[in-house]
């Protein structure tokens, strides 16, 4: 058992009262000389502030939890890394739980998290809809949602999902591609979870595709979309994928690789998430950047604004719930 606040007052023959505020800035006058020898042995005698008995009197854990789908999506890995190093630069620690798609899952995680009392959370939900709001404000603890918009209401940070993929279009269509074929698998799950990303990124497709006539225009929107490139890609017209997560397209770009078929060559193709392994990937994939690094750190600064509301330290009456950041396209070498 590590020392306590009790034995640094025993040892150093001071009030408990005085050991406390030696450890903590402004909880009161200490003569320095005192503060100076109280941190010393402290120092000395592997001294470990309790956190959890120091939260459970101030009503704070230090705890953060965020709940995604999981590390194997490189977006995923690219968001925690972001959030964990914001959220430690404030002295916090992180609790992350993966839900796998799993809409149970994900609730119960949001009850385990609410149950140890952490003072936050930040959500890629696979919920949605009003009774899942009414849900995540039942728990009493600030959330932030990025990616998947939950519901009105409920924070949330990312990008204009169907501008950017617009964009991403319209780059195709003016570099003179005859067939488009869109490419989304996570369509097939539409009721079943919350793909409100891919959706927008479907309406995005479409508001371009609405714009030009002679252009045709395909869809693989369910989970074996590989088994039906050879024949929908086709020879006698120019042709490009366009793509709702790069991890589609480069699984296409490996399929076709197969047959001998090359992307920026035989035919086009563009992604979405820019994803950091595209540096090692020949020929470099055209994508759009959803800003990752960025929606992260702005998860937590609102997340963090919200806390500070919540516990009376702030006035931000007017805090901007929804957050909608830029995105970029990445030229590449495959459109």
């Amino acid at each position: 058992m590590g020392i306590t606040t009790k034995d640094l007052a025993l040892i150093c023959g001071v009030s408990r009262t005085t050991v406390h505020r030696a450890l903590h800035e402004g909880t009161g006058r200490i003569n320095p000389d005192t503060k100076e020898m109280i941190l010393r042995v402290a120092k000395e005698n592997g001294y470990r502030p309790d956190l959890l008995a120091r939260g459970l009197v101030k009503g704070e854990t230090f705890n953060i939890g965020v709940v995604v789908l999981d590390v194997k999506n490189r977006y995923f890995a690219e968001l925690l890394s972001t959030i964990g190093t914001e959220i430690g630069r404030r002295g916090y620690f992180v609790t992350i739980t993966l839900h796998d798609n799993d809409k149970e899952t994900e609730i119960n995680q949001l009850n385990r998290l609410a149950d140890y009392h952490v003072d936050g959370i930040i959500v890629s939900s696979v919920n949605e809809g009003e009774d899942y709001k009414n849900f995540l404000y039942s728990l009493n603890i600030p959330v932030v949602s990025v990616d998947n918009k939950i519901a009105d209401g409920i924070p949330f940070v990312g990008i204009d999902q169907r501008q950017a993929m617009k964009d991403a279009t319209v780059k195709v269509i003016e570099n003179r591609y005859e067939k488009l074929i869109f490419v989304c698998p996570p369509m097939e799950d539409e009721g079943k979870r919350n793909i409100y990303v891919h959706k927008e990124r479907l309406k995005g497709f479409e508001d371009a595709t609405e714009q030009y006539h002679g252009v045709e225009v395909l869809y693989l929107t369910n989970w074996h979309y590989l088994e039906h490139l050879e024949s929908v890609l086709g020879a006698a017209q120019k042709t490009a994928f366009i793509c709702s997560a790069d991890e589609f397209a480069l699984e296409i770009m490996k399929r076709l690789k197969k047959i001998g078929k090359k992307a920026g060559t035989d035919y086009g193709i563009i992604g979405f998430d820019n994803i950091d392994i595209l540096d090692y990937v020949t020929p470099r994939l055209t994508t759009i950047s959803n800003s990752v690094t960025e929606v992260a750190e702005t998860a937590v600064t609102l997340l963090f604004e919200l806390i500070a509301r919540k516990r009376g330290k702030t006035s931000l009456e007017k805090l901007e719930l929804c957050k909608i950041l830029p995105y970029q396209m990445i030229e590449g070498e495959t459109i």
